[in-house]
């Protein structure tokens, strides 16, 4: 499957294997990441990347295979960040993160069945 749209939209992707090794970025999270090392991350371990904290919850996801989200306010932007499974032929292969630029007063809807 050809995943060339990644690069065209207005997200930042983030996919880890099993060990945290960063394997792809979009070219969002490559511009997100610029002062980190922008494409140079690719073959480098999150754990390098991030506090201890955060180290911790990684290691939680990798090991339990779940997800996280919540949403962070930075440099006066707000976003949806979402980390979850993802799966080759059916096997648990890591983490992909998804940061979602959002804006401050975003409507929530409850929809009735």
């Amino acid at each position: 499957m050809d995943t060339s749209w990644l690069d065209g939209i207005d997200a930042a992707v983030t996919v880890c294997d099993r060990e945290g090794i960063i394997l792809s970025l979009n070219e969002r999270a490559i511009r997100m990441f610029r002062e980190e090392g922008g494409s140079s991350l690719v073959g480098k371990s999150l754990f390098d990347c991030h506090p201890e904290k955060a180290s911790e919850q990684i290691r939680r996801m990798l090991k339990e295979e779940t997800s996280n989200t919540y949403t962070i306010e930075k440099n006066g932007k707000k976003k949806l960040i979402w980390q979850t499974p993802w799966r080759k032929d059916g096997q648990f292969a890591g983490l992909v993160e998804i940061a979602i630029p959002l804006p401050f007063d975003v409507p929530h809807f409850v929809r009735k069945p």
